[in-house]
């Protein structure tokens, strides 16, 4: 670090004055007790700043905590897979993620690094039961964020388990690259709460997915969770084009299959990395020295991708896996769809 000194992850805590009173907030601040708290006004005022180098702050992350003006749930964006489902929501109960993959777009949507947590899940609740009024509804919950990764933190996820128990026409899907056996070992097996897990060769993972478990912990994690009767995602999703990808992605393919029966697998999800061409943007300033940044991705319908080669890369990783799972459980995302 030459010889420069970061504070632990979440030594400040930045809290919203309107936010102060919330239950959830005061049990954060609970497990924070040598924390330096500072009151602000609003969140936007600490994590929408001009200046802020990213990159510094990814070192010595400090926490916000905030309530969020409604809406809070919002229709699935279009470079994301729906699965099938027409009533396709995500929530972002907190932005941003302790993990520090180089290739995240949310190293574009937004100027900071810094976590904002928003301490009032009822009003998020509440919007959820208004759709579910009106239709069943597949919500993804952890969307701009790890919500498993912190849930030693929030409680979050325990939360949305016991809104998901009372209510079979809501699907929760829980994305993540957490390896905590702990919490997959006290979580319920609920039938409507999906954990997709995120694996990549053990290339990728190990040069472009900082702070986050290797592959050989995500595996262990996903089978723990299958034992458990846990409906299990698989998400070879983004594939990254880097020199000798076909031979990662194909040890990759075999490891999974050595690790799991098909019939113990929900189903499985195949898409090349792709970006919102306006994040890929703010990526490249933010971040000038990522080689994946400046890749000359092509652009199409506002998105950033691989064009016809995002094609190539999804045929290839179908192949590897057909025969071992049915196309009936494979999910693919393909630029041309966008």
């Amino acid at each position: 670090m030459n010889g420069t000194f970061f504070e632990p992850a979440f030594s400040h805590v930045y809290v919203e004055e309107r936010a102060a009173d919330l239950p959830q907030t005061k049990r954060i601040l609970q497990k924070l007790p040598d924390a330096h708290v500072i009151m602000i006004r609003h969140y936007k005022d600490v994590f929408n700043f001009s200046g802020q180098d990213a990159r510094i702050q990814s070192r010595s992350l400090s926490l916000i905590l905030a309530d969020e003006p409604d809406p809070r749930v919002y229709r699935g964006a279009p470079v994301c897979q729906d699965f099938g489902n027409k009533a396709f929501y995500y929530t972002s109960t907190v932005m941003n993620c302790v993990y520090d993959c180089e290739y995240c777009y949310l190293k574009g949507m937004y100027p900071s690094a810094n976590l904002v947590v928003f301490t009032d899940q009822s009003r998020t609740f509440a919007e959820v039961d208004r759709l579910l009024a009106l239709y069943p509804v597949y919500l993804c919950i952890s969307y701009d964020t790890d919500l498993a990764a912190i849930e030693p933190l929030t409680g979050f996820l325990q939360e949305w388990y016991a809104f998901a128990a009372e209510r079979p026409d809501l699907t929760l899907e829980i994305r993540t690259k957490c390896a905590n056996k702990g919490l997959l070992s006290t979580l319920p097996a609920l039938s409507n709460a999906i954990w997709a897990f995120t694996l990549s060769p053990d290339a990728v993972a190990d040069r472009y997915e900082k702070k986050a478990p290797g592959l050989s912990m995500r595996i262990a994690a996903a089978r723990l969770a299958v034992s458990r009767g846990i409906p299990v995602r698989l998400c070879f999703d983004p594939m990254l084009r880097f020199p000798g990808w076909e031979e990662e992605y194909r040890k990759l393919a075999q490891t999974v299959r050595e690790a799991f029966k098909p019939g113990q697998i929900r189903d499985i999800s195949i898409g090349s990395f792709r970006i919102g061409a306006q994040y890929l943007g703010q990526l490249r300033a933010r971040h000038p020295d990522s080689a994946l940044a400046q890749y000359p991705y092509k652009v199409c319908g506002g998105v950033a991708g691989y064009g016809e080669k995002s094609r190539e890369m999804t045929a290839y990783m179908t192949g590897l896996l057909d025969g071992w799972i049915g196309r009936g459980k494979m999910f693919l995302w393909e630029e041309q769809e966008v």
